[in-house]
């Protein structure tokens, strides 16, 4: 199964936009995060959509942030990303009609249920500004 890496590349990018003095176009953010730029415009936009950043076009145009890391949890920012699946694990036939099978689809179902809950409320205790502040702190 493919891995979604955009929750901690998108990070990556805000983080960098924090410590830039002016916008950033789609192709330095892609050269940063080595991906293509019409990949970054796509994503950006539902991060722009979110409130998160604004976009300039033209000449100086790029990527800005639209309000202060401090102000922006983790949690904005995978919904940002439309909330991806966090894992590949998932019940069996919804229509069964064997007791047994409809027993562990519904055990399967809480825990999954439980852990988005808890994946969730992490995120949304943390902001994307307590990231740089824990890289500082990597610095020594």
């Amino acid at each position: 199964m493919r891995r979604d890496s955009r929750l901690p590349r998108v990070l990556h990018a805000l983080l960098h936009l924090e410590q830039m003095a002016g916008p950033a176009t789609s192709e330095l953010i892609a050269q940063m995060l080595g991906t293509n730029p019409s990949v970054v415009r796509r994503t950006m936009g539902g991060l722009r959509e979110a409130g998160i950043v604004v976009s300039v076009k033209g000449h100086g145009g790029g990527w800005s942030l639209a309000k202060p890391l401090t102000e922006v949890s983790l949690l904005e920012i995978y919904r940002a990303l439309g909330a991806p699946t966090l894992f590949a694990i998932g019940i069996d036939d919804e229509q069964t009609t064997c007791l047994l099978a409809r027993a562990a689809n519904a055990a399967t179902a809480h825990a999954m249920a439980k852990a988005q809950r808890q994946f969730e409320a992490h995120l949304g205790s943390v902001s994307v500004a307590d990231l740089a502040a824990d890289f500082r702190a990597w610095q020594g």
